[in-house]
């Protein structure tokens, strides 16, 4: 058999397969197909839609801070986000500039992150401990549907637009003193000494 024999009776064999089938063009009834794939009915995805309730509060972020035994900061916190928002706490060295971060996620009874600092303790002084929530597209997506995929549905004081144009975040900073005689300030802070 020659390549062009070979070619046309592969040809004659896909003609054939093609006229198999049940004889209809119609799809069966309740499978509406686009594109192809098959596409749940119109009822079902406003229900699917209808089932998510966004976030309609004013966003608010508490900062506590606790100086453990070894002189090293754990950051907690309230938080009326949803479970599972991940955050970013970042704590300053306010006179060296020298900064500790962690990833922490909103849990059931806040969050928490720590302990900061070097191992020798953390030196008398003041620092600024700051939460930030990262963009909606980098959040889980049940977080994600609560909050809008660019963050719409924030709002309040802590919500500002991303500088790299993602949408809304949040961030909120707390300045903290430690060490039992701190030094004067004028500036509102909390006071934190050696438990």
């Amino acid at each position: 058999m020659t390549a062009w024999q070979r070619g046309v009776w592969w040809i004659a064999l896909m003609v054939a397969l093609t006229g198999c089938g049940d004889g209809g063009d119609e799809p069966p009834p309740g499978d509406e197909r686009l594109g192809g794939v098959a596409q749940p009915e119109a009822s079902t995805q406003a229900a699917a839609e209808a089932s998510v309730t966004p976030f309609e509060a004013v966003v608010s972020i508490n900062i506590d801070a606790r100086l453990r035994r070894d002189r090293r900061l754990m950051v907690e916190g309230g938080t009326n986000l949803p479970e599972a928002t991940h955050l970013q706490v970042l704590v300053e060295r306010e006179l060296s500039g020298v900064r500790w971060q962690e990833r922490t996620a909103v849990g059931a009874e806040g969050f928490v992150a720590g302990p900061f600092g070097p191992g020798s303790g953390l030196p008398d002084g003041g620092y600024r401990i700051t939460v930030n929530m990262p963009a909606a597209q980098v959040q889980p997506p049940n977080v994600r549907e609560r909050l809008g995929d660019r963050g719409q549905h924030l709002k309040g004081p802590l919500v500002q637009a991303s500088r790299h144009g993602l949408g809304k975040v949040i961030s909120a900073r707390q300045r903290f003193l430690i060490g039992s005689e701190p030094r004067h300030t004028t500036d509102q802070v909390n006071v934190i000494e050696v438990e």
